[in-house]
């Protein structure tokens, strides 16, 4: 499965961002040793269920550290028997948007 999450704390930054509440998220994904991506918006993770979600969890708590809320958002792409897909996604794009 490929998860995409996106962790925001309720006390951010004076500024108003959560730069380094998600840093400590990420830190947390790229820890764990399974393939994943970051963006602007969303961080993206790959792997079997029980292992992607308590990661998600790990993270969402290292986000909210010293904050009484954290908001979630999370979206999952379910496909048993599928594996290295998180690069093989973009990849598929890529080869149509080549042959354009």
């Amino acid at each position: 499965m490929i998860v995409a999450f996106s962790v925001s704390p309720s006390a951010g930054e004076p500024d108003g961002g959560v730069s380094e509440a998600v840093s400590r998220a990420v830190k947390v994904v790229r820890e764990s040793g399974l393939p994943n991506s970051t963006s602007s918006m969303f961080t993206e993770i790959e792997g079997e269920w029980d292992e992607v979600m308590a990661v998600v969890k790990k993270a969402v708590e290292a986000a909210g550290e010293g904050s009484a809320r954290v908001g979630l958002v999370l979206k999952a792409d379910i496909r048993p028997g599928y594996s290295g897909q998180l690069a093989a996604k973009v990849e598929r794009v890529e080869a149509h948007l080549r042959e354009d």
